[in-house]
Order: C-alpha cells, then sequence, then structure tokens
C-alpha cells in the first residue's frame, strides 16, 4: 500500500492525524493587501510550520493530513517548501469548502447555475488525484466536502455530489466538515450513499463536537469512521471530548475512530492573540501532551489508541479501486 504525499507515495505513514491544516490564507486579500498585520512571508511562515511539525515528529506523530482545500487558501508551493523541512509525511487534499453558495467560476456554470453546462467540479478533484495539483506534481490523497448548519443548500449539494463521484472514479476516501450539533452527518451519509459511496470509505467530521452517543453510534452503524478531530476547540470541553472517546472505545468502537485538532500552523483569517486566549490548547501538540494521557486514566487501551492514530489511518488513506 501506498498513499500519496507532498513528497510522493509513502509506504509507512505511523502515527497520523487525520485533520489539520498547514497554511489558511486570503489570497486576494494578500495580493491586495500584503502589510496585513498578520504578515505572509512564505519562507518566513514555511521555517515556522515546519519547526511546529517537527515538534510534532517528536511527540510521536509521523503523518498529518492536510484538509486545507479551494475556499481555505490552499497553496501547495507554500506546502511543498514545509514539506523540504520536516520529516513529517503531508497528505494533501481536493475538494471544496463552502456552507452554503459556490465560488463564481463553478457557480456561474453547471446545473442550476446563470448559464448552465456541465459540472466541472468532480472533473477538477479528480484531476488534482490522477494528475497532481496546478503544476506541482503533488496528488490529492483526500477527498474533502463541507455542511454547515444550513444544511444541504444546493452548493453544498453539488459540492457533495461531485466529492463521490471523484471518490468513485479514483478509490481516495472522503472525510466531511459536519456540525453534530444538528446531526448532519446522517444527511450527508444518506447523500453520499445515494451517489453509491461506500460509507467505509468516509470520515465525518467534528463528529467529537458532541457527547450525543446515539448518533454517533448511528453514524458507525451505517458504516463510516469518526473524526474525533477538534481537540483544543473549546465548543466542547476537553473533559467532555475525552469521556465521549473513552466511552465509544468502551462500547467496542476504537476501530472507526481517528483523531486531529482542525489546526493550523497559520491563518491569517484570525487573531492570533485572540485564539490563544480562548482557545489556549488549540494547537498541534495538544493531543500528544494532553489527550493521550488523559485517555490512558480513562481507561482506553494502548491498543485502542494504536488502533485511533495508526491503524485506522491506514486503513481509511489506502486507496481502493475505482467502483
Amino acid at each position: 500500500m501506498t498513499v500519496e504525499t507532498i513528497r510522493g507515495p509513502q509506504a509507512e505513514l505511523g502515527a497520523t492525524l487525520m485533520h489539520e491544516h498547514i497554511f489558511g490564507l486570503s489570497p486576494e486579500i494578500l495580493w491586495n493587501w500584503p502589510d496585513i498585520p498578520e504578515g505572509w512571508d512564505q519562507e518566513l511562515r514555511a521555517q515556522e510550520a515546519a519547526g511546529k511539525l517537527n515538534a510534532l515528529k517528536a511527540a510521536g506523530i509521523d503523518t498529518i493530513v492536510d484538509l486545507t482545500v479551494i475556499g481555505l487558501g490552499r497553496f501547495i508551493p507554500a506546502i511543498q517548501r514545509v514539506a523540504e523541512l520536516t520529516g513529517v509525511h503531508i497528505v494533501a487534499a481536493t475538494g471544496l469548502y463552502t456552507y452554503d453558495a459556490l465560488p463564481q467560476y463553478f457557480g456561474n456554470r453547471g446545473p442550476g447555475s446563470l448559464f448552465g453546462g456541465d459540472d466541472k467540479l468532480a472533473e477538477f478533484f479528480i484531476r488534482d488525484i490522477t494528475e497532481g495539483i496546478g503544476r506541482t506534481g503533488v496528488k490529492a490523497g483526500m477527498l474533502k466536502a463541507a455542511t454547515g448548519r444550513q444544511g444541504i443548500v444546493p452548493g453544498v449539494e453539488r459540492v457533495l455530489r461531485a466529492v463521490a463521484q471523484a471518490h468513485r472514479a479514483t478509490g481516495v476516501p472522503i472525510t466531511t466538515h459536519s456540525e453534530s450539533a444538528t446531526r448532519n452527518g446522517l444527511d450527508q451519509q444518506k447523500l453520499l450513499l445515494s451517489e453509491g459511496v461506500d460509507l467505509s470509505h468516509v470520515v465525518i467530521g467534528h463528529a467529537g463536537d458532541t457527547t450525543d452517543l446515539d448518533y454517533l453510534e448511528e453514524l458507525i452503524a451505517n458504516g463510516s469512521y469518526l473524526g474525533m478531530d477538534r481537540f483544543g476547540i473549546e465548543f466542547l470541553s476537553f473533559e467532555d471530548r475525552v469521556a465521549t472517546i473513552a466511552a465509544l472505545c468502551a462500547r467496542g468502537h476504537a476501530d472507526r475512530l481517528v483523531l486531529g485538532h482542525d489546526s493550523y500552523c497559520f491563518n491569517d483569517r484570525f487573531e492570533p492573540e485572540v485564539i490563544k486566549e480562548r482557545h489556549p490548547n488549540y494547537h498541534l501538540l495538544h493531543i500528544s501532551q494532553d489527550a493521550l494521557p488523559a485517555f490512558r486514566a480513562a481507561g482506553v487501551a494502548e491498543e485502542q489508541i494504536w488502533q485511533m492514530l495508526v491503524d485506522n489511518p491506514r486503513r481509511i488513506l489506502a486507496p481502493v479501486q475505482p467502483y
């Protein structure tokens, strides 16, 4: 088995965080107001990011999945520079991040749009996977779509269907942004299933934002993995996140859980000092330093931690044959 990474195919991924970001960028802001206080100097930011990833490697994590897609400022050349400076493997993703309308490039083309025509979304996603992203040669190893509190509105539906079609054409797995408060992971599963997707190749992201075990077990029963992937973001307390994972492990579901922070090494959308004040544990080392000891104290076995960090990511990221 090999998985596509920024440095090319890798056979061994080791311990893997399944939902992270290196850079979150706003290209039009950077093009037009390059002196924004947050500051974007690609070499400086690459050095900073590599330092954070090297600390993560020292803490026992070997791979991250960078789920920065179109809509979040994906810029692969900057990630390639980071990869040159760190031993951590980085899996890139393709897809589109929106809770409602599509970017005008797609919004004015395709089904239900002003000018109609074929939907190009799946074609673009497939090209990222089979040929590479832009002119970088880097191939995406994950597909991503998002559903916000608004639910599956027309633009989101187009992305989900395109992601499903790209998955079936390439075998590359799917992950989502879901809103656990509205239980819309179930809606995502229903739509993906209608496109013929085998839900065992899907991670319902941000499932760890709830303590509703009935909802989480329903997602698992339908075949998907759960992304327990917002450690450090206080939408739900650290104690509740740990207790939920411990309860799911006690019920025999460790083989369906993956971990992450949904953190950024650099993000121009947020004031750094505000983030540190509101979410002081929102960083790449929180799981290694705090969550893993808390899991053990809550009765989670070492083999279950291994499943969440090593076995499950390896199984998810291994591409399957198109179907």
